[in-house]
């Protein structure tokens, strides 16, 4: 049995993520049976091709290196959410981006893909790598699903509101490599899931020339949301407030209903969410039920030492 999970941010929780890795390495007894990582997902900033989660900050190229070898020497992938909707044919040369992919580029690393220019663009110069079907594409009808399936993509990421409808998951091809997001906060059947991501999109894109120009300056995102998605009260929702949503899968689900079935890919967002959150999301999902507390505690104290989290005296 292999349940293999796709964790978020391996730019801005590096710490976090390297901890954990280590823990289900060398203290397997606190994990549900079969669960790996399967990579790490996210980008380094500032990543114009990024999508899905406006990402600001900068990095230099030597935490770039580092972070790449890291994680590809204990085996676990890097996959880069190059999944910006409103990009246009001059961003395809952006010196970072393409510094990134020929630094990763190693036969091991992914990227996953929404433009069909930028998909186009990667496809043609960097070949080494595999490719994922990204959930921003909003494919919700289960024939155009089935077709996608039918395309050469190493993994397809289902879009969410797919979750728990068995009568359309039992039928699809491919289930090996179709990739389920397990814990959406976004209220099911959002009919503004589309336009937030473009909106999102043309952020990225305002804060990587923002930045060029003004790096000491903070850039304010506002001014490029126009349909006010900052007041979304959904996106900031916790493990908690999701659980009895319809396109919630909870563990029990993935080991009795999905595992049996033959999926085995499961993405577990988190990119803004602050570690507390994510901490317990990876606990929730991948311990033992008797060992979460336990875990828990590991972790906080891993935290505490290498500075994830400041403890007062």
């Amino acid at each position: 049995m292999r349940v293999r999970f796709h964790l978020p941010d391996f730019s801005g929780n590096f710490k976090l993520n390297f901890m954990f890795a280590e823990m289900l390495a060398h203290r397997p007894e606190f994990f549900r049976e079969g669960v790996e990582i399967a990579s790490f997902y996210g980008v380094f900033p500032p990543s114009i091709w990024n999508g899905g989660r406006t990402q600001g900050g900068v990095v230099d190229k030597t935490f770039v290196k580092n972070v790449i070898k890291v994680f590809n020497d204990k085996g676990i992938p890097l996959r880069f959410t190059f999944t910006n909707p409103a990009l246009e044919k001059k961003h395809l040369s952006d010196p970072f981006c393409n510094m990134v992919m020929n630094l990763a580029n190693n036969g091991m690393n992914e990227a996953i893909v929404m433009s069909p220019l930028l998909e186009d663009y990667i496809r043609r110069n960097y070949p080494n790598y595999k490719l994922t079907s990204s959930t921003c594409k909003r494919i919700t009808d289960p024939e155009e699903l089935r077709e996608e399936l039918e395309k050469d993509y190493h993994i397809v990421v289902l879009d969410y509101d797919f979750n728990n409808n068995f009568e359309v998951l039992e039928k699809l091809p491919r289930k090996a490599d179709c990739e389920l997001l397990v814990n959406a906060c976004c209220e099911p059947g959002c009919p503004r899931r589309s336009a937030h991501y473009h909106c999102i999109g043309v952020q990225q894109i305002a804060y990587n020339e923002h930045i060029k120009k003004y790096p000491n300056l903070p850039f304010d995102a506002s001014k490029f949301d126009t349909q006010n998605f900052k007041d979304c009260p959904y996106s900031q929702r916790g493990i908690f407030e999701i659980r009895s949503l319809r396109t919630h899968i909870s563990p029990d689900d993935i080991w009795e209903k999905y595992v049996p079935m033959g999926f085995s890919q499961f993405k577990i967002e988190g990119r803004t969410a602050d570690v507390f959150n994510l901490l317990e999301t990876y606990i929730y999902y991948m311990a033992k039920p008797e060992c979460r507390d336990e875990l828990r505690l590991k972790m906080l104290e891993m935290c505490a030492i290498n500075e994830v989290i400041e403890v007062l005296e």
